[in-house]
């Protein structure tokens, strides 16, 4: 494509790019379909053109099928310098056509297997129009419905790979996930559909790996727009759950999904000791030893300092062989965030639970000479006297030649 012009008017003035579906709008400039959707859908954008800037009183879409067969002429005649030819647009699907397939499909049982596979579809042509319809003709309800009751249907969907059976409820999570759910949406739910989370629960104990990823998601998108209430009572099962799918490492995806809710739930009421009764400091320690990914570490160390804020939190950790030891050997090697949460959760041990056999081992796990070496080299000021108030506060038992090298010795404070 870099070998030939394309005419100006073939792009579209959003994306700068060919328009595979021209529409025009109501003051007669011509978008992609996707490009002019997501904009006007935008919380960002009032309806406005983004050409003219004139106040959009119509927002409907007029396909401009003359700029269409025109754009695919002009990729026919040009395809020998590797213009790609562009099939003719589906039709927008409209409200209607929704609201009585899921009314076929509430009605006629039978029928379910047929609605879910056309949500899938649409779902796919990824147009924020289409998932605004969705929305708006009640096919999140209906999703929500199969994924409280149908835990036994089976359906037979076609991939890649030929066909494969799968539960209605498995598909409904992966179609709900994968329409991007407004948040006022979610907030609907949340508030007024307490159960939906508790089946949500359910199939992180009980589904297969893929349906336990969706349902991580789900979750983490769902409390993200709760209010104080329904995070205070976030239920001690639900801690339990999340542990153990980050301890299966299910995929990235759904283990920073995982991480997130965690660090969305932990602040807030006696969630900090459910998550420590349901197994996180360890499984927190262990994911830090085990991956070197960047963002999983900085999201692990966070919500592993809202559990040191608590007795239960230290305890657990300081029973690890490895925690101390992992803690302070992110300093300096993740991030700056990182490295800020790891010092934090040292100063809560060092202040907190910081008995001899503490003390002792944090010199002999290295914790003390990356103290002194934050004191030495670290540009961060909050860092560098956070570092120093521990070295001053314990420096009766620490400031041993025996134990730290002379060259980090003569930086100890004094």
């Amino acid at each position: 494509m870099d070998e030939i012009e394309i005419p100006t008017h073939f792009l579209c003035p959003i994306s700068l790019q060919l328009m595979r579906d021209p529409v025009t709008i109501s003051t007669g400039i011509s978008y992609d379909r996707d490009s002019i959707e997501k904009w006007l859908y935008s919380c960002k954008n009032k309806q406005v053109c983004p050409v003219t800037k004139q106040a959009l009183h119509d927002s409907g879409l007029t396909p401009n099928h003359t700029l269409s067969r025109l754009i695919q002429t002009w990729c026919t005649l040009n395809v020998s310098h590797g213009i790609q030819i562009i099939p003719a647009p589906n039709p927008p699907i409209h409200n209607t056509q929704i609201a009585k397939l899921l009314n076929d499909a509430t009605k006629l049982p039978e029928t379910r297997f047929k609605c879910l596979a056309t949500l899938r579809s649409i779902t796919l042509e990824e147009g924020e129009r289409n998932r605004s319809c969705m929305e708006e003709s009640g096919a999140v309800e209906f999703l929500v419905s199969i994924i409280k009751r149908d835990n036994s249907t089976l359906l037979q969907v076609e991939n890649n790979k030929g066909s494969e059976f799968i539960k209605a409820r498995d598909e409904a999570l992966s179609i709900f996930y994968d329409i991007k759910v407004s948040k006022s949406c979610l907030r609907s739910i949340i508030s007024n559909d307490e159960v939906f989370v508790a089946y949500l629960v359910q199939v992180l104990e009980n589904g297969n790996h893929k349906s336990r990823a969706y349902a991580t998601m789900i979750l983490k998108n769902l409390f993200q727009v709760a209010d104080p209430t329904q995070l205070i009572n976030a239920k001690s099962e639900l801690f339990a759950q999340l542990v153990r799918a980050l301890s299966d490492e299910i995929s990235q995806q759904a283990t920073k999904a995982a991480l997130k809710l965690l660090v969305e739930l932990c602040p807030w009421g006696r969630n900090r000791i459910k998550a420590v009764e349901g197994g996180a400091v360890f499984v927190l320690i262990e994911l830090l030893l085990g991956t070197s990914e960047t963002r999983a570490s900085e999201l692990a160390l966070i919500v592993l300092g809202h559990l040191c804020g608590c007795a239960e939190g230290r305890a657990e950790l300081l029973k690890h062989g490895a925690g101390l030891a992992i803690v302070s050997k992110k300093i300096f090697r993740v991030s700056h965030g990182a490295s800020n949460m790891a010092v934090r959760i040292i100063s809560s041990i060092s202040k907190f639970s910081a008995t001899s056999r503490v003390l002792q081992e944090m010199l002999e796990v290295g914790v003390v000479r990356k103290l002194i070496l934050v004191v030495k080299v670290d540009s961060n000021s909050k860092r560098k006297a956070k570092a120093r108030e521990m070295l001053k506060l314990h420096s009766r038992v620490w400031r041993n030649p025996a134990c730290i090298p002379c060259h980090l010795l003569s930086s100890y404070p004094s």
